[in-house]
This record gives C-alpha cells, structure tokens and sequence, in this order.
C-alpha cells in the first residue's frame, strides 16, 4: 500500500525537514507501507489571491531534491501547466495532477510521456467511471503506471461526500488512492480561504481501508491550525503513528483489500 504523506506546501526547509524526518522514522517502522513525501511548490488554485501559495517551482524542486538526498525518501508533488512536467520528473518519483485539472487533455499527456507514475487527483465534479476517460489518455501517452485519488464529490454548498461505492468501481480499471484528508475540506466555506473537517478524517480513512484500496493520501503538519494552508483538514503530525497503526490493524484482519 502507498503512503502519500507530507505539509500540503512547501513553507520553510525547516518544516519540511521535519515533516520528512518524522515519515522516514515511521517508513522504517512500517516497511510494509511504500512511501511517498508530498508537498506542493505551488498551491496554484487558493480562493484567494492573497492566500500563501508557496515557492514556485525552482525553489520547491529544490526543496524536494534535499528531502530525497538528506532522508532517502521517495517524492511528489502537483504539477499545474505543461512546462513544469519536464523539470519536475526530474526530480520527483511521482507526478500529482491536481483535481480541478484532471481534465485538462495536454498536462496528462505530457505527465504520460514523462516516463514517470502519474496520480490524478479525481475532480470533485466527476462521477467514478468518467475517470476512465483520464485513464485512457494517459495510457495513450504511454503510462504503465497510474493512479486515481478519489477526494470527495461536490453535493452541495461548501461541502463534500465520499461515495464509497466509487473506490470499487475505479479499481476495475487502474489502482486507486483514498484522500483521507482533503475528503473532509469544506471548499471556501471560509469565504475567502477553505475549511475543513479534522475530526472525520480518520472514520473515512477506516472504511476506505476496509472496502479496499491501493494506497492513502494524507497531509500532515506538526501544527495544522498554524499552517498556511489546508490547516484545518489536516492530521496533525504527531497523530501520524496511531493513524498508520489503525491502517495496519484494518489490513490484518481484511487482507484482502490490499489486492486488486
């Protein structure tokens, strides 16, 4: 199973750092779990132009390329235009295509090309077997692996609900991601910033385990209601642990959900 795990962007090294020392301690505690760090250079799609966006993408591939050296960890992070598919493969383990952009027919064919695994983040406006669509261009481009995260679907105002019958469906035709944290995000229910629900975050995750799929998404922070963005959604870093030791207990006892 792949743990996807890390700040929802790049603030400072400092946090970074300390984020991707504490999940190299829990990769080496939990070899099960294949590993990934995740912070965004750019949080291109903030509801507010005065939100922090973080460090563009010089500086952010820098960032995730002291991550690798420094701890040994594999990396991904969102690519949002074209352009930045080149530089960023160079770098990460794994592409993320964001949700609003998972439609969006040149940035996953060039994310196919890459010769990289890509991860859509599937849009909060599809239904499960329209990501297929997103499958089929990028096998067209040439990828042999990809993933697509379900995130939650926009049912009303402000507000998102996981569909669990989704994960089953998108499993017959690629590996699937639950996204344990943006999945209780409140969009813009801040008015100008988005909200969230924390303390759902872990019965999801529960029930994502038990009905089966292939890897977690989750943001983390060692202080969430300080964070610069996604704070109120997030698992704060020191729960991380108990978080991956439910995760380990609900696979005992249901191993089959770790298969296809």
């Amino acid at each position: 199973m792949l743990i996807i795990a890390g700040p929802c962007v790049i603030e400072t090294d400092r946090l970074v750092f300390q984020v991707a020392e504490h999940i190299k301690e829990l990769s080496e505690e939990f070899p099960e779990f294949d590993f990934f760090f995740k912070a965004s250079f750019d949080k291109a799609n903030r509801s507010s132009h005065k939100s922090f966006r973080g460090p563009g993408l010089e500086e952010g591939l820098r960032v995730l390329q002291r991550v690798k050296e420094e701890f040994g960890l594999k990396t991904t992070t969102d690519v949002h235009e074209t352009w930045q598919v080149v530089p960023t493969a160079q770098v990460v383990d794994l592409l993320q295509i964001p949700a609003f952009l998972c439609r969006q027919t040149d940035l996953l064919l060039e994310a196919g090309r890459s010769g990289k695994p890509v991860n859509v983040k599937k849009g909060q406006f599809l239904a499960p077997w329209d990501a297929k669509n997103i499958v089929e261009k990028l096998r067209f481009a040439g990828a042999v692996n990809h993933y697509i995260t379900e995130r939650g679907t926009s049912f009303g105002y402000n507000n998102l609900v996981v569909d669990f019958r989704g994960l089953v469906i998108m499993r017959e035709f690629t590996k699937v991601i639950f996204d344990a944290t943006h999945s209780v995000q409140l969009p813009g229910g801040g008015g100008d910033r988005s909200t969230g629900q924390r303390e759902f975050v872990l019965p999801l995750l529960r029930a994502a385990v038990a009905v089966g799929v292939d890897g977690l998404f989750m943001e983390t922070h060692p202080d969430p209601d300080r964070a610069l963005s996604d704070g109120p959604n997030m698992i704060p870093l020191g729960h991380l642990r108990e978080v991956l030791e439910t995760v380990q207990r609900i696979l005992n006892a249901v191993p089959s959900t770790s298969r296809g």
